[in-house]
């Protein structure tokens, strides 16, 4: 699923330049390409929200990162707004809190999951240096910008909201841990946990072409059904900054 990934994102960079390459102008050294298109490289953190205190997250290490590559469509001459379909990966890591993860929930079968203590799984007196859950998901943007300088929308502040949908690629958890012997294991359990396979959601962006801030609700439940740990009905919230290549 690497490969996939990585194929996928090196397509997302050429047809970006494909779209582009009529458009391209010569700019001063240092300066933003005046290519046609938006890519985005999205930082950032992802939260879960309605959860059991037990599904806590650390902040830090419950990252995301996102690669966009969004065309845009003029709504008119000179009125400052576009439409911007496009296409990209986001990927999020969850790391859950006092050494829990995912596992499977046997009671419930093999589209499931539950948070367990990870010695209870793998011994006693281990240190563990790694611990996360990873989602990652096609994802397909859609939104609505405005630009305050209807002239240029390459040199504006700018002000977008929209919409996206997902479908799941691969989720996985991966423990790095040492033992009382001194040996060190790692441990990647490719699976679905249970993880809704699609999502949608709302977002917004504010910035100007080269930086932006971005936020994303989810609308939907993190895991399907009743599939998830303790039932629960967990939506996802991720926010974060961005650069923008293009």
């Amino acid at each position: 699923m690497k490969r996939l990934s990585l194929i996928l994102l090196l397509n997302i960079v050429t047809l970006s330049v494909l779209f582009a390459q009529e458009e391209r102008e010569r700019t001063p050294i240092g300066g933003r390409p005046d290519i046609k298109g938006d890519l985005f490289l999205d930082f950032g953190f992802n939260r879960l929200n309605n959860i059991p205190s037990e599904l806590g997250t650390t902040f830090l290490r419950s990252r995301t990162f996102n690669v966009y590559f969004q065309y845009p469509i003029n709504l008119g001459e000179e009125t400052g707004f576009t439409f911007n379909p496009g296409i990209g990966l986001g990927m999020d890591k969850m790391a859950f809190r006092d050494g829990t993860t995912l596992f499977n929930n046997p009671a419930i079968g093999p589209n499931s999951s539950q948070i367990l203590d990870i010695e209870d799984v793998y011994g006693e007196n281990i240190s563990i240096e790694r611990n996360n859950v990873s989602a990652n998901y096609l994802d397909i943007p859609l939104e609505l910008r405005y630009h305050f300088n209807r002239r240029n929308y390459s040199k504006s502040f700018r002000v977008a909201v929209g919409g996206k949908v997902g479908y799941l690629l691969n989720a996985h958890t991966k423990i790095r841990y040492t033992d009382d012997q001194d040996l060190t294991r790692q441990i990647k359990d490719r699976q679905s946990f249970g993880f809704n396979p699609l999502r949608y959601g709302i977002y917004t962006r504010i910035g100007f072409p080269g930086f932006n801030i971005w936020g994303y609700y989810g609308l939907n439940q993190v895991f399907e059904g009743e599939n998830g740990p303790f039932r629960t009905q967990a939506n996802q919230i991720n926010f974060g900054i961005s650069a923008t290549l293009f």
